[in-house]
């Protein structure tokens, strides 16, 4: 592990991501989708074995403009959001998820 990721590790909130790293943020992108823009960013950090400052300021400023120029809803980084859904937007849930639970057998003594 390089020291870059090092010093990432002891941060928390995803300001001092941003701090740390020097990548300007627009804190109301944040205060809506935080949770949203740190996965985002792990996700893209997946792909690099060791990654160096460089790429992890550009794998932050990516995942930050994920949700400049979009919102949590149609990036779905969260299962929640990756559920099936109906003309409406509501939840999909298929009939077939609905089959009965077998009943517990009670075993004789």
């Amino acid at each position: 592990m390089n020291a870059a990721v090092h010093r990432l590790k002891s941060l928390s909130a995803a300001e001092e991501f941003f701090e740390a790293l020097d990548v300007a943020y627009d804190p109301r992108v944040l205060a809506v989708s935080r949770l949203h823009v740190l996965k985002r960013f792990r996700e893209y950090l997946i792909a690099y074995e060791d990654p160096d400052e460089t790429i992890l300021r550009d794998c932050l400023r990516r995942a930050h403009e994920d949700f400049v120029q979009s919102d949590a809803r149609r990036e779905r980084v969260f299962a929640v959001f990756r559920q099936r859904t109906d003309v409406a937007g509501r939840a999909f849930i298929p009939l077939e998820a609905l089959a009965p639970m077998p009943s517990p057998t009670l075993e004789s003594e």
